[in-house]
């Protein structure tokens, strides 16, 4: 079982998100007062606190959010999720994976122009919220996979 590590919000579209306390995720919404919430598939953005550590390796200086990650998390492996696997956060919080990476902003972004590498389109993954309510660092992140029968179908 994995942890959330850190959350993170901005309030405008193409902003460095910003470390807060705690979010509030809204049923097929998003994060209150969060630039990307809204009636679409892109809700909510993951990604692991062990991919960030390896960026900053080269960068050191890197915080939270610089990504435009929503939810940081530790000791889950994003990268093996499926779309429709769902996270569960402290047993209550439900987000579905609707969609793995994102193509990098036209010519790059500043993180790839300083380390040659952008980690959020292969790394990052983006969910859509099925029940809502506070996240904050600490809480315990569990996997629900979907089956490879609903999968195919």
């Amino acid at each position: 079982m994995g942890m959330v590590e850190a959350v993170c919000i901005s309030e405008k579209k193409g902003m460095v998100k910003k470390e807060v306390p705690e979010i509030h995720l809204e049923e097929n919404w998003g994060i209150t007062g969060d630039a990307h919430a809204g009636i679409w598939h892109r809700q909510v953005s993951l990604l692991a606190g062990e991919s960030i550590e390896q960026v900053k390796k080269k960068m050191p200086h890197l915080k939270h959010g610089v990504f435009a990650e929503n939810i940081v998390s530790r000791g889950v492996e994003l990268t093996a999720l499926a779309i429709g696997d769902r996270l569960i956060i402290d047993g209550t919080v439900v987000l579905e994976v609707t969609q793995i990476g994102k193509e990098c902003h036209n010519a790059g972004c500043a993180i790839k122009k300083a380390t040659g590498d952008c980690i959020m389109p292969r790394e990052g993954i983006f969910t859509k919220v099925i029940h809502g309510g506070v996240v904050k660092a600490g809480l315990a992140i569990a996997i629900e996979r979907i089956s490879e029968a609903t999968r195919v179908a």
